[in-house]
């Protein structure tokens, strides 16, 4: 197959705050909740932090010298909130500013658009300890978060996004307890998702009222592609309660304002949804000019019960997974490229009018430097030209799609995981934080020269 894309297709990689920068404690940064969640006994593999990560906060002119040389047009990144404003309110760190600046002018000269994200899971700790997400007050914070940071960056940076997948950050941070903060309460979560949306409504309106009016503004949905395991009722409605709780819950209200019937029905025995006040989905629904799609794998689903009733308030005890037989990553997810593209061909029927990019798209496998110090991962190439084939199918087949962010430049902390998981096409040598770039990269390098799959 030799795919093209269309002329002015961006091509980016995407990276987060703390799970490369390091530095935790320089110039006045403050902990965040993965600062005291890595330290908490047995919530992350090996006691790993990210205390040092790949220590990109010193060496982010190497790493962007390296996204120069694979042609990346885009780098998609977050800003560490604690580091612009410690304990999350209150007095402005420049030091902290003066960072994104630099990274931002650097990026800049080496012809590259900074993409920033705002949040990327890492709420100052201090805010967690007011009560975090499911509070009203952290949505109000991040609003002013937001206005802070156009205001000292909106000069250089014309791409921005509010939110990092939050159905990640309320139903993995407060249902389940595998992320940070680590706490499990269904009420807790679905408070947490209302207020996460409630916040990205308010920072669209802050970054609205901060930028010029050509920024883009977008939000970034780790959105499911479920399949029924059958065609039953029963296996079909196992589908609609977890494409509440994980998909429409950001959707409906974003693009709609609303909440949807069934999710509010189906959650009934935990909540009357009172924390939603009047006004608060026509401030959700503020629009924006992209949604962000970041998608590794698809979920098979039956009616039954799941083992694990978290994250899935008002669904687990209905649905089971089905596990999906084939080939998989280091994560133990499954390799299906389709699953990519019925995601996009829903959003096109879904939502017409929204141009879509693709956020996060990558795989981790087990990679290591042979004795020459090269790396090879031709799994992962293999992965990602499924993903781009899908993706330019769907292109075909009339979906809007801007462009591809390939997760992750940098293998880095992969959150509960430590450093055990490798995503990036570039290998880190952790001890050292030697940069090596795999076969993954020069095969992108190659995709972005040619803006299109090379014949195999």
């Amino acid at each position: 197959m030799n795919a093209h894309f269309p002329a002015g297709f961006r091509w980016g990689s995407a990276t987060a705050a703390y799970q490369i920068e390091g530095a935790a404690a320089e110039d006045g940064r403050t902990p965040s909740i993965w600062d005291s969640f890595s330290r908490a006994p047995g919530k992350v593999r090996n006691g790993d932090t990210g205390d040092v990560a790949t220590d990109h906060y010193h060496r982010f002119r190497e790493d962007i010298a390296l996204m120069k040389e694979l042609g990346l047009t885009d780098y998609r990144f977050s800003l560490s909130w604690s580091r612009i404003l410690p304990g999350g309110r209150g007095p402005v760190s420049q030091k902290g500013l003066d960072f994104y600046r630099a990274l931002a002018d650097e990026l800049l000269d080496a012809g590259i658009r900074p993409v920033a994200t705002l949040y990327h899971w890492d709420l100052p700790q201090e805010l967690e300890d007011a009560g975090g997400w499911p509070e009203r007050a952290t949505a109000e914070s991040f609003a002013a978060y937001a206005a802070v940071a156009a205001d000292a960056l909106g000069d250089r940076i014309a791409t921005w996004t509010t939110l990092n997948e939050p159905w990640c950050a309320a139903f993995l941070g407060y249902g389940s307890g595998v992320h940070a903060p680590g706490r499990a309460d269904d009420l807790a979560a679905l408070r947490a998702a209302h207020h996460l949306n409630l916040a990205h409504g308010l920072a669209v309106r802050a970054l609205r009222a901060a930028l010029p009016a050509a920024a883009e503004l977008s939000l970034t949905l780790n959105l499911h592609a479920f399949r029924a395991h059958t065609d039953t009722p029963e296996d079909r409605d196992a589908v609609r309660r977890l494409d509440a709780v994980g998909n429409r819950i950001f959707l409906d209200p974003v693009f709609h304002g609303r909440l949807p019937a069934d999710l509010v029905a189906d959650t009934a025995g935990i909540t009357d949804w009172s924390f939603v006040r009047d006004g608060d989905l026509d401030t959700v629904c503020a629009p924006i000019d992209a949604l962000g799609v970041n998608y590794y794998a698809p979920s098979v689903v039956a009616a039954g019960t799941s083992e694990t009733p978290s994250p899935w308030p008002g669904a687990a005890e209905h649905v089971r997974f089905v596990p999906l037989p084939g080939p998989r990553t280091a994560m133990d997810w499954p390799v299906d490229p389709d699953g990519l593209y019925e995601l996009l061909v829903r959003l096109r029927d879904e939502l017409p009018h929204v141009p879509l990019l693709i956020t996060e798209n990558g795989a981790a496998y087990d990679d290591y430097a042979d004795p020459e110090g090269d790396v090879h991962d031709p799994e992962r190439v293999g992965y990602l030209r499924a993903h781009l084939a899908a993706a330019h199918r769907a292109l075909a087949d009339g979906v809007d799609l801007r462009g591809y962010f390939l997760w992750s430049l940098l293998d880095n902390f992969e959150w509960a995981y430590g450093y055990g998981k490798r995503f990036g096409i570039v290998h880190v040598d952790f001890p050292t934080g030697r940069r090596t770039p795999k076969d993954s990269a020069r095969w992108y390098r190659g995709v972005i020269a040619r803006n299109g799959l090379p014949p195999r």
